[in-house]
Order: C-alpha cells, then sequence, then structure tokens
C-alpha cells in the first residue's frame, strides 16, 4: 500500500449533531491552511476521516458502519483511515483492538494536529474528557448554505442519569464574548445570513464568566449590536436555566428569531426526577405559557425520551396527555439508550424494547394531527424565508426554511413557483402544509447582501 507523501486529497464523514459539525469544519479548515486536497467524493480521496458520534446506539452503530465501509476501500483507492470525534475520546482503545485498519485517531482535542495526523497516524488517546476550547483563531471550512453553526461553549456541567456527553466533552466552559463577536463578524463576511449559537448546555452560557443567568442575553445583545445578520437563532434550551428575558428580547428583536428548541425529556415528575432532571409537566406547561406571552409568534420544539427505565403505561400516558396539552410546532422522540458509565445503565425496571418502540410510534402518531394543525395556520401567510438551494429529489424545486424551522431538524420549505440566486432571503407565501414539509411560491425581492461569498462550501 503506499502510504500519502506531502499533502493528500482528504475526504471527510461528518457524523452527529451541529456540535460535531463545526468540529468537522475547522479539521476541513486545517487541513485546507496546511495545502490538503479537500474533496467531496471518496471515490477521489486517498485519506478519509471519520468524525463519529457517540451519543446513543443508533449514532455508534451509524458511526461503525461508516468506519467499516471506509476500511473496506483501503488499497483500493484509500490509502489512510483516521477517525475523530467522540467515540475516540470514549471508545479510542477498543475502536484500535477491533479495526486495526485504523491509521490514527483525532481526539477531541487535537483538531489542530490534524494535518501531522495525517501523515504519520498515531494511536488511540486514553479514554478522558476534553478540556480544549476552540477559538475564532481556528480556521473553517463551511459546509453549510446561507446559515451557519456558532458553537458558544464546550462541555455540560448536567447531571443527567442518561447522558454520557459529560464523559467525553468535559467541564462546561463559554467562551469569551469577544471570540464569539469576531468569529460571528468573520462569519457574516462569507455571506452568512443566519447565525445559529449551539452548545450543549446553550443557556448556562456565560454563568462561568461571571455573567449569572443573564449571558445568553448578553451575547444576543452583543451580537445584534456588532453584526447586521438577518437571522440570530438559539438552540437547545435547558428548562431551569432558560432566561425569561430571553423570552422577552425575542418578542423585542426582529432579528432574534422567535423560535425555541427545549428538549424536556419527559413529563412525569417521577420520571424527570429519576432522570435527574428539574421540573415538572405543570412547570413546563407555564413556561411554554409564558414563552408564547412574551414572544406571540414564537416556534417551539422539543425531544423526549420513551422507554426510561421504571416508565410505566401511568408514566407514558401521562406523556401523551401532556403533548396533546403543549402544542409543539415541532416534536422528536428517542427510545433509551443505556449509556456506558451512566447511572441509568444500572436502573432496574428496563422496559422491553417492543414496548418502547411502540410508545415511541404512538407518541409521534399522536403529535402529527398537531404538527399538521400548526403548519396548516400559516397556509395563506407570506413569511421570510431562507432559500438555501436546489431540492435534493428533484431540481424542479427550491427548499429553504422559514423562521420558524431550524436547519436540518424541522423539514423544508419547498418552492414551486419563481426564482432566486440561493442562498438568499426572500418573502415566501406559504400555500400548502404537510406533516412535515410546507410548500410555497416567492413573492418578494431577495435581501440585498452586504457581503460576497468567501468561505468555500464543500
Amino acid at each position: 500500500m503506499k502510504e500519502p507523501s506531502g499533502p493528500s486529497k482528504v475526504g471527510l464523514i461528518s457524523l452527529g449533531c451541529p456540535k460535531n459539525q463545526v468540529d468537522s469544519e475547522i479539521l476541513l479548515g486545517e487541513l485546507r491552511r496546511k495545502g490538503h486536497e479537500l474533496v467531496d467524493n471518496l471515490d477521489d480521496a486517498q485519506t478519509v476521516i471519520v468524525n463519529t458520534c457517540g451519543f446513543i446506539d443508533e449514532a455508534k452503530e451509524e458511526s461503525i458502519e461508516a468506519i467499516l465501509e471506509v476500511a473496506a476501500r483501503k488499497g483500493d483507492g484509500v490509502s489512510r483511515l483516521l477517525v475523530a470525534g467522540c467515540m475516540v475520546n470514549r471508545y479510542g482503545e477498543e475502536l484500535s483492538r477491533e479495526i486495526p485498519e485504523i491509521d490514527g485517531f483525532i481526539g477531541l482535542d487535537d483538531l489542530s494536529k490534524v494535518s501531522d495526523l495525517v501523515s504519520i497516524g498515531s494511536g488511540p488517546p486514553s479514554p478522558s474528557p476534553s478540556h480544549a476550547v476552540f477559538d475564532h483563531t481556528a480556521p473553517r471550512v463551511l459546509t453549510t448554505r446561507g446559515y451557519a453553526y456558532l458553537k458558544v461553549a464546550e462541555g455540560c456541567d448536567n447531571p443527567c442519569t442518561f447522558c454520557a456527553i459529560p464523559s467525553w466533552r468535559g467541564r462546561f466552559r463559554s467562551r469569551s464574548l469577544g471570540s464569539l463577536v469576531e468569529e460571528a463578524q468573520q462569519l457574516e463576511a462569507s455571506g452568512v445570513q443566519e447565525l445559529c449559537l449551539i452548545a450543549q448546555d446553550t443557556t448556562r452560557f456565560g454563568e462561568d464568566l461571571g455573567l449569572g443567568r443573564h449571558g445568553m442575553v448578553k451575547l444576543v445583545e452583543t451580537l445584534l449590536e456588532h453584526t447586521d445578520i438577518p437571522w440570530i437563532r438559539f438552540l437547545y434550551a435547558y428548562p431551569t436555566t432558560l432566561d425569561e428575558d430571553l423570552l422577552r428580547l425575542m418578542g423585542s428583536e426582529e432579528r432574534f428569531v422567535s423560535y425555541v428548541d427545549m428538549p424536556l425529556q419527559h413529563s412525569h415528575r417521577e420520571i424527570l426526577k429519576a432522570m435527574r432532571r428539574g421540573g415538572s409537566g405543570d412547570s413546563y406547561l407555564k413556561l411554554l405559557d409564558r414563552a408564547r406571552r412574551h414572544a406571540p409568534d414564537i416556534f417551539l420544539r422539543s425531544t423526549f425520551i420513551v422507554g426510561f427505565p421504571g416508565e410505566t403505561q401511568e408514566h407514558f400516558d401521562d406523556l401523551l396527555g401532556f403533548i396533546e396539552r403543549a402544542r409543539f410546532d415541532h416534536l422528536g422522540c428517542f427510545v433509551f439508550s443505556p449509556q456506558d458509565g451512566t447511572p441509568s445503565a444500572e436502573y432496574s425496571g428496563r422496559v422491553p424494547a417492543p414496548v418502547s418502540e411502540r410508545r415511541q410510534r404512538a407518541l409521534l402518531e399522536a403529535q402529527r394531527p398537531i404538527s399538521i394543525e400548526r403548519r396548516q395556520r400559516l397556509v395563506g401567510r407570506t413569511m421570510e424565508a431562507l432559500i438555501e438551494g436546489v431540492c435534493k429529489e428533484t431540481e424542479h424545486l427550491l427548499e429553504g426554511r422559514h423562521q420558524g424551522m431550524a436547519p436540518e431538524i424541522d423539514g423544508r420549505l419547498l418552492i414551486n413557483e419563481g426564482e432566486v440566486v440561493t442562498p438568499a432571503l426572500v418573502d415566501v407565501e406559504i400555500t400548502e402544509a404537510h406533516a412535515d414539509d410546507l410548500v410555497g411560491r416567492i413573492v418578494g425581492k431577495p435581501r440585498p447582501k452586504r457581503h460576497e461569498e468567501a468561505l468555500p462550501v464543500v
């Protein structure tokens, strides 16, 4: 097998959440800075990096399948396979033993070393949490069109009994306001029209910087002041640390998108206590009411876990009733997946998989008419939308999102009438509503761009 000498043609497979996607963009930025050629077709790659996710069993299985698929290509174009991401910090030694075709590992703190590792490889790190924080000086190659993620913090201090993320992402640590403003301005100069603020625990931003409970408000106000980015969105609110002033800001600032993604996980107090999460179904409903009062045009999303150890039919029925009362615009549901080293992995009362899967289907079926109803109320309205490009299934449609749809998770707004050079913000009349997607037609001219595209999309 011929080893790469000097710069290599590198392809990257990025799996998992938007936080992982930002890490992938930093990996690509470092590779490009060191002279490697980035390719988006694995058939053209000499080196392939798989950036893994280790959150739940399905994500781990997807990561393993991707690694094995690339391993099968070695000697047939691909000469080097590197593995990065969460599974490296958690299961690197096991991956090294089980898949000897892996030539090197990139830990969460080693993104800046990727160029050297492409050339020389490396052994797996010992299982350990991350401690680094990458700032505005880290190069990035954007993999999104029209929008970008801005990672405001790393790690998590929440004690949720089902989650192992702190064991590899480490303790919660915020980036500085100055660094975030610098990177936001860089992204604005590249043509970004939507900025999505993300972290494992976004609503705690700034607590470790002495900003108390108002860190996110301070950050959003600062970004509004120092950029002209049309849409600023934040993702993943924790219910007990969501600052009500943040909701008030949504109601008063047009550029701060009225959208909250708040994973509540369950509604029954007994299950929430077993998860070590504060609150209850009643307190959550009051919080949702306050959100709608402060920002009447708000769109709400949540995510739930069914089949948590000890969940009875009574507990699940409580959750179904909560969903009916909450009237979320968007909803996701996971079956409980025991994570090594977490307290819930040792809990008794494990719910059989077929029961958990039936509950997942039932919850999603209960939400479906609610989602349709929430979407149908938009028919006939004209809304500003970010049109991202041509529809993946057909070149005869464009696709994008209105403000109440976060990237990748909340469906699409399909455009069947009108033309625009994408990505662009433009007024769209909603003409049809379906459970997953909306249909509309362009009725206005694109919002003028202040900057030209500067960062490549790969």
